[in-house]
């Protein structure tokens, strides 16, 4: 299986959020995701391994993976 990306290290993640003046919360509200939960995966304390968390670190290319997606209530 090809990849068209490279996966990202969280330096570089930061530096880009940086170099466009956006913050990590506001990417978070944007995507439905807990400020504290995105904060935790950049700090490597939840690996991304499954659920919401997995879902951040792939949509912040901090890892390949696929998102399914979310079932309605």
């Amino acid at each position: 299986m090809k990849r068209s990306h490279n996966v990202k290290t969280v330096s570089e993640v930061r530096a880009e959020f940086a170099y466009a003046g956006r913050s990590f919360a506001g990417w978070a509200r944007e995507h439905g995701f807990k400020s504290a939960l995105v904060f935790e995966v950049l700090r490597g304390r939840i690996k991304g391994s499954r659920g919401k968390s997995h879902e951040i670190a792939v949509l912040l290319g901090l890892k390949h993976g696929e998102i399914q997606q979310r079932k309605a209530a």
